[in-house]
């Protein structure tokens, strides 16, 4: 019997599926600075435990085993005492099972007329193919365990639940059959990870599985750094062409052949590169066209919730919040809206107002990545009704700064992205998003859902954050402003050489 220590779990077997190293160093390094959650990741975790604890409505008359997660044996313990009553409960929630060196929590384990069906819940839309080794290692345990298990199923969110009817909120399905194939293999597994965790750490070599299904935590450990202009910094490149080209013998981008069949984004990508220094293509010219005055300037912010909270709204659906907009006033320079959520209460009626008042005297509204605004634009319209026609006519107006740069522009310093993070010091020097408390769009979320739903914030607090979101917002549109104007100098620049 392995030392409890090295006891294996549900996340624990799952990481060894994905890489052995990587479970080694979970469970010989339990206190590893890359195992500490980041805000993502809590904010994951948290959204859901609470689809978890709202799965269990739709599975009534259950028994919580309410135990701190980390007390395996107790848990284990009070499942057995529980499953022992008469008459025991219809429904575990959180029971929990020790077989073969592993511990197995389940969801919701329901009882039938032959038999458990296990369930496990997931804050997902969909099944996944990682779903299943976890619903199968749980059947594993409790039949190892002595319960006579008949079915498992996983219950995640439906898409196609629209707030406030939340009663079709998950979709159960059944996972019995596929299962049952997973099972065939894994005692073997099981009996491989135990064995490696009382060794050594293992010698795994690198992969396309330290990011799949999940990137590793421990990806730094593992992967070289790379030297500039590697070649897995070409535009979108597939790890496997990647992978190929350093087979080839050629590294970095600067030994690529001459020769070489390479898209003609690559092609930019590699003059600009070996040349060192920005590649600007004449046709820029004649696509600035379609940015014709007075231009408005639009950037949305969203939040994303596991379970809706807002007429008409689906799970995950990521539902705008903010904006900012700076427009080209005739005789007045430029001026700046912006509009961000006060409260956990509905936004998209305020937002929709100040965005028809923001946008009323443009002739084009200049997006970065515009697919996304038009998207926020046309929730707005399904939100507001009354305001659906305004708004129409905002997204007909959208034009999209991300392709003039892709397809005309390129500087070293891009690094393979096109993206404002990495573009916008290139072309603009001096002007990032460094000197910023909030300077990236992830953070932007998880900040806009703490002052909108953390009521323990304290007021200085929530002053300070929501400046920090609003200067966030204001420097992704005020970023296009000075972006597109640069643009325009290199076309001017060009003009005088001839």
């Amino acid at each position: 019997m392995a030392s409890q220590s090295l006891r294996l779990s549900k996340s624990r077997f799952l990481a060894g599926l994905q890489c052995h190293k990587q479970l080694w160093w979970r469970v010989h390094e339990p206190d590893a600075p890359e195992l500490v959650p980041d805000a993502a990741l809590r904010n994951v975790l948290n959204q859901g435990n609470e689809v978890g604890r709202r799965a269990r409505e739709y599975v009534p008359g259950g028994e919580l085993v309410d135990l701190p997660f980390y007390q395996f044996d107790n848990k284990v313990a009070q499942t057995r005492d529980i499953l022992r009553r008469e008459p025991s409960p219809p429904a575990l929630y959180e029971a929990t099972f020790l077989a073969d060196d592993t511990y197995a929590a389940v969801d919701i384990l329901e009882r039938g007329p032959r038999g458990y069906e296990v369930v496990e819940v997931k804050a997902t839309n969909r099944l996944k193919p990682e779903h299943l080794p976890d619903v199968a290692l749980q059947v594993h345990v409790l039949r190892r365990a002595g319960l006579q298990v008949e079915r498992a199923a996983v219950m995640h969110l439906n898409p196609e639940c629209r707030y406030p009817d939340l009663s079709t909120l998950f979709v159960r399905e059944d996972v019995s059959a596929p299962v049952e194939g997973v099972l065939l293999g894994l005692p073997d597994e099981l009996a491989a990870q135990q064995r490696m965790l009382e060794g050594p750490l293992p010698q795994v070599p690198i992969g396309d599985h330290c990011t799949r299904p999940h990137d590793c935590p421990f990806l730094e450990r593992c992967w070289p750094k790379l030297p500039d202009h590697h070649v897995s910094s070409l535009y979108r490149i597939e790890r496997k062409q990647a992978l190929q080209y350093e087979a080839d013998g050629y590294a970095t981008i600067y030994e690529l052949p001459s020769d070489l069949e390479l898209s003609v984004i690559h092609q930019r990508q590699v003059r600009a590169v070996t040349a060192g220094r920005m590649v600007v293509e004449p046709a820029l010219a004649q696509a600035l066209a379609q940015f014709g005055s007075p231009l408005a300037f639009l950037d949305f912010e969203t939040v994303s919730l596991a379970i809706p909270r807002w007429d008409g709204c689906r799970p995950w659906q990521n539902v705008p919040v903010q904006f900012s907009c700076h427009v080209e006033a005739h005789g007045r320079g430029l001026l700046h809206d912006e509009c961000l959520a006060d409260g956990a209460s509905d936004p998209r009626p305020a937002l929709a107002e100040a965005l028809v008042a923001a946008c009323a005297g443009a002739r084009k509204v200049v997006a970065y990545y515009a697919s996304f605004e038009r998207d926020c634009i046309r929730q707005l319209a399904e939100a507001v009704p009354r305001l659906a026609k305004e708004l129409q006519r905002i997204e007909k107006k959208l034009v999209d700064l991300l392709p003039l740069v892709r397809n005309h522009v390129y500087h070293p310093d891009f690094g393979g992205s096109f993206s404002i993070k990495r573009t916008l010091p290139a072309l603009v020097p001096g002007l990032s998003y460094a000197d910023l408390r909030i300077g990236e769009g992830e953070t932007a979320t998880l900040e806009l859902m703490r002052l909108m739903f953390d009521e323990e914030l304290q007021p200085a607090e929530r002053a300070e954050l929501r400046e920090a979101l609003l200067r966030y917002c204001e420097r992704d549109t005020w970023a296009m402003v000075k972006m597109l104007a640069k643009l325009r100098t290199l076309v001017a620049e060009q003009l005088e050489l001839f």
